[in-house]
């Protein structure tokens, strides 16, 4: 410019350009874990502390039950979804993170670092419940236990007495409708901004329907947290709620991915 008073050798500066960079793996795999921590302990801590609080021979209680467990078991998943989604994808559960990989919505090679983040997540979790109950009331931890620790089971270990085939039919549907739920809600064109709302509301609404049969698993990670310090019994029948789980989260994720995410161009004849 011939009346630009500024020397020739003054060259403008140009803005810098912020390139956003993916979070590092250590990131995502602290997020799993702190959400998956949010996760069981929301869910096992209602169960033990709060369900059945203030229960007297009279029959009142203060305690916030089924409907209670469920509602913590949904407001813990919005609050990880929205606090640590960005980060890790805000999985915190195996059956979620293995039905994604099969839907081709994560890779394969990431899958490890994430089971095993979520698997310390959930001990953490109920290692600092069971830490709380050291210094609960004279018998409350030990009356904990021998209830099983909120852990899942069949037969004598099922809230409403289920058996085996019972309770391996509901935790594959419920997982399986709960992973097809966020497959579809955090699809990359047919998703929505609502959907940590969502999964945390379909979350809540299985396990009202699953708390009665198996205690509501749908998480791997949840019921191996719970068995470790729920005795024997817990830990002789936590493989199902390994096995199950995961098949369900399998299903969803294959058929998903061949009979609601088919993305090939239309073609007209």
């Amino acid at each position: 410019m011939a009346n630009d008073p500024r020397p020739d050798s003054v060259v403008e500066p140009t803005p810098l350009e912020h390139t956003p960079t993916a979070p590092s793996t250590a990131a995502t795999l602290i997020a799993e874990l702190a959400g998956t921590f949010l996760l069981v302990f929301g869910i096992v801590g209602t169960a033990l502390f709060a369900a059945n609080f203030g229960v007297s021979d009279e029959g009142t209680s203060l305690g916030v039950g089924f409907l209670g467990v469920s509602l913590a078991a949904g407001l813990t998943v919005i609050a990880g979804a929205y606090a640590f989604g960005p980060i890790s994808g805000g999985h915190f559960n195996p059956a979620v993170t293995l039905g994604l990989a099969a839907a081709g919505r994560f890779p394969w090679r990431q899958v490890g670092g994430y089971l095993v983040a979520q698997l310390i997540g959930g001990l953490l979790a109920t290692l600092v419940i069971f830490l709380t109950g050291l210094g609960g009331p004279d018998g409350w931890l030990s009356a904990a236990q021998d209830g099983g620790f909120a852990s899942n089971g069949f037969d004598e270990l099922s809230p409403g007495g289920f058996g085996l085939g019972a309770v391996i039919l509901i935790e594959i549907i419920t997982t399986a409708i709960f992973v097809t739920v966020i497959l579809g809600v955090t699809h990359s064109t047919r998703g929505t901004k609502l959907a940590g709302l969502a999964i945390g509301l379909m979350l809540a609404l299985m396990h009202l329907v699953a708390i009665p049969v198996s205690n509501a698993s749908l998480n791997p990670a949840r019921s191996i947290a719970t068995a470790v310090f729920g005795g024997g019994d817990a830990l002789i029948q936590v493989w199902v709620f390994i096995v199950f789980p995961i098949i369900g989260g399998l299903i969803a994720g294959f058929a998903y991915r061949f009979l609601f995410d088919d993305t090939k161009p239309f073609v007209r004849s």
